[in-house]
């Protein structure tokens, strides 16, 4: 498809930005998980933070998708809530006022994967065989996110780098270009939404000894 060839080329243009940003953040996770390895606590306190804010406030919608079973609820809610709090409201939009400064949320949710996803525990060892799969796909989606920030600031703070004479015309530019990226990065999370819910489920029910 077109759009999403341009979405490619948009990355190509920034191939050193992007695989920065790869090693940057999936070392982040890599750094996290080993250091919750010896403070084990720390990964339970935020498991039971986690758990709590998915059966309170605004996110227990998604969480109830889940415990009840209803998949596609599941795939919706996860795909509206990554795209929209996950990506935009905390990469894009504060890029948008602050250039680059969305890169740091990135930065943040990279270091707290790797602590609450670290294998520490048979039981996580378990849950991690299927997961790691979703770890490397939204974790692409999100990168892409902060990519596109980058792009966007980039284009602001040195429009002749992008054509553009004023830094009111590069500011255009980037957003522009952003919005190639964040095709990728909505396609990404609904794969990735669909596969989470499946794989949540399933394995909840092998946990449990339900099927």
């Amino acid at each position: 498809m077109k759009i999403i060839q341009s979405a490619l080329e948009t990355i190509k243009e920034s191939r050193r930005a992007y695989i920065t940003l790869n090693l940057v953040y999936y070392g982040l996770v890599i750094l996290g998980m080993i250091y919750v390895t010896f403070n084990p606590s720390l990964q339970q306190a935020l498991i039971a933070t986690v758990g709590s804010a998915f059966t309170e406030g605004p996110l227990s919608a998604v969480g109830s998708a889940y415990t009840g079973g209803q998949v596609w609820r599941a795939m919706v809610l996860t795909f509206t809530v990554n795209l929209f709090l996950g990506s935009m409201a905390v990469i894009t939009l504060p890029s948008l006022v602050i250039p680059f400064s969305g890169l740091l949320v990135g930065a943040y949710r990279a270091v707290l994967w790797g602590l609450l996803l670290s294998p520490t525990t048979p039981q996580m060892r378990l849950v991690m065989i299927p997961h790691s799969l979703v770890l490397i796909l939204e974790g692409q989606a999100y990168i892409l996110a902060m990519l596109a920030a980058y792009v966007q600031g980039k284009a602001f703070l040195w429009p002749r780098s992008v054509g553009a004479e004023t830094r009111r015309q590069g500011y255009g530019f980037g957003v522009k270009r952003s919005v190639r990226i964040y095709v990728l990065v909505v396609l990404l999370l609904a794969i990735t939404a669909i596969y989470e819910a499946l794989e949540v489920l399933i394995v909840t029910r092998l946990l449990v000894g339900t099927l």
